[in-house]
């Protein structure tokens, strides 16, 4: 987002919301893990764990760091995890939104 000043601004911004949606999801996810009855505790632990490590990874690569060098890739792992609604990606330039759209193509076959 280098020389891009109106989509930094922008992107700082939909980035505290995109966590807080991430942070939310992953709570989401553990509360439904941690209500089963059909585990035991140990396993609904050792479950919760695992989720929360891999979790961990994915917030980092999308989250971590605060530069105009990462934040076109921040801002596409983020639209892939659904975390940026096409209305919200709406509001940043037409290179951007091609930065982040055309490279969610070629990594998953879709639009």
């Amino acid at each position: 987002m280098q020389g891009r000043e109106s989509d930094w601004k922008k992107f700082t911004k939909l980035k505290k919301i995109a966590l807080e949606r991430f942070c939310e999801s992953v709570l989401d996810e553990s509360r439904v893990l941690c209500d089963r009855e059909d585990l035991t505790a140990h396993e609904r632990y050792l479950e919760l764990y695992k989720i929360i490590q891999k979790r961990d990874r994915e917030l980092g690569r999308a989250f971590d760091g605060h530069s105009r060098s990462r934040a076109d890739q921040q801002l596409r792992d983020m639209y892939n995890k659904g975390l940026v609604t096409d209305d919200e990606l709406s509001k940043f330039s037409e290179e951007t939104r091609n930065l982040v759209i055309l490279r969610f193509t070629d990594d998953f076959g879709a639009t």
